[in-house]
């Protein structure tokens, strides 16, 4: 009788266990997807690994700690960076098989005026008079390990923005205003 009751309650917790575990596995597949980037600022040599985004809500504490790390270099102001960058350069990653990867920020958001000097330091600076840069919705870019060309072209592939190509300075620019390439 009592190796009745015996197995009756390795029974009944084994059903116990395996309907808990049941449960918390099928809670783990109802989680939101998880975003994150990670960043490395060629200006301040500050590193930033961040989930920005869990399923479709935006966080806004890691947006504004995203709008702080992506300050203009040369003054420091900061500015809202528009979020659909960072599913831009979320996705760009991803079609390169690099997502986890460290992304090499050359350039963020810029002022106007650090954008009037970078344009004045010579004719053929790049730097547009109306940069989307100036409205925090541009990013100049490299992927360490990933041939720049290669970016360019995944960039392109995705057809969400503008994207530029300068092969001099080792950079791509990606933004989300209009699709257009140089």
């Amino acid at each position: 009788m009592k190796l009745g009751i015996r197995l009756g309650a390795r029974w009944l917790l084994l059903f116990l266990l395996a309907a808990t575990l049941g449960r918390n596995l099928q809670f783990a597949g109802t989680l939101p997807r998880e975003y994150r980037l990670r960043f490395y600022n060629t200006h301040t040599n500050e590193r930033l690994d961040i989930v920005y985004r869990r399923g479709d809500s935006y966080l806004p504490e890691a947006l504004a700690k995203l709008d702080r790390y992506l300050r203009d270099p040369l003054t420091g102001a900061v500015h809202h960076v528009e979020p659909k960058l960072f599913d831009l350069l979320y996705d760009l990653t991803a079609s390169l098989n690099d997502t986890g990867g460290e992304i090499d920020v050359i350039c963020g958001y810029r002022t106007p005026e650090t954008n009037e000097f970078l344009r004045s330091r010579s004719a053929n600076s790049g730097v547009a008079v109306h940069s989307l840069h100036m409205q925090a919705e541009a990013i100049d870019i490299r992927l360490p390990g990933v041939a720049t060309p290669a970016v360019r072209d995944a960039a392109l592939r995705l057809q969400r923005g503008g994207v530029g190509y300068y092969r001099e300075s080792n950079f791509v620019h990606v933004d989300v205003g209009r699709v257009r390439r140089w």
